[in-house]
């Protein structure tokens, strides 16, 4: 298991874990914490995507808490997809397919009014051929989204990381949120940062280490909002 980072990319990696750990189990935060940032960006009439949903209780979360009427949900393991198939078959506002989020073509272009991440863009730069797998993943979440849709990606990816893959890829409008790693029901102190409130984000990020200091312990997630007309004079 030395080498599993390099795996995270495979399906067999995948079914091989979710197939001994078949509890559910949410990467990065569960869907009370960050209804806040959800409900602020993505209107509960929208059709959702949630990519690398794996046996998440969060996109149920956003059905039985937050009202949202229609999540599809993609995986690239046969093994949780058909669990999770099978434990919800009673809720159709959640939906549950196979699909490598590299080739959506099963999907129509501009189909989905919003996408959530939460860990897979970094599964994806654990593995093999990390930067060009990133980079299909991203250019196929673009293509799936409307026009100003929002890729919603929770991160433990600081900007200095993750904002010149993300602008490279595609033509996005970009927002900054943070939110601390441990954040729970039971945590009584003040957050560094208000969760609703963008962190001032500059060209190289370098803003955020002024706001936040160096090395916060949180999670970042990045609002991405897809721009078709990026290119011309007009205002976002």
């Amino acid at each position: 298991m030395t080498s599993s980072t390099q795996a995270y990319g495979e399906p067999w990696y995948w079914d091989n874990r979710y197939t001994n750990e078949p509890g559910p189990f949410d990467w990065y935060q569960k869907y009370l914490t960050l209804a806040p940032i959800i409900n602020l960006y993505v209107p509960p009439t929208h059709r959702i995507l949630v990519v690398g949903c794996g046996n998440s209780a969060f996109s149920e979360g956003m059905v039985v808490d937050g009202g949202y009427t229609d999540v599809v949900n993609v995986d690239i393991s046969s093994v949780v997809i058909e669990a999770m198939k099978s434990k919800y078959q009673d809720c159709p506002q959640l939906k549950y397919m196979k699909m490598d989020v590299r080739d959506m073509s099963d999907f129509e272009s501009e189909s989905f009014g919003a996408a959530i991440d939460k860990g897979t863009l970094d599964s994806i730069l654990c593995g093999n051929k990390s930067r060009e797998n990133a980079t299909k993943m991203l250019e196929e979440i673009w293509r799936v989204l409307k026009d100003k849709g929002v890729y919603v990606l929770v991160t433990y990816g600081a900007p200095l990381y993750r904002l010149h893959l993300l602008r490279e890829s595609c033509s996005w409008t970009i927002k900054l949120h943070v939110i601390e790693k441990l954040a729970s029901e039971e945590k009584s102190d003040q957050p560094i940062w208000e969760l609703t409130k963008p962190v001032p984000l500059n060209d190289d990020g370098s803003s955020v280490e002024e706001t936040l200091g160096r090395s916060p312990d949180v999670h970042f997630i990045y609002i991405c909002t897809k721009e078709i007309s990026a290119n011309s004079n007009t205002n976002a």
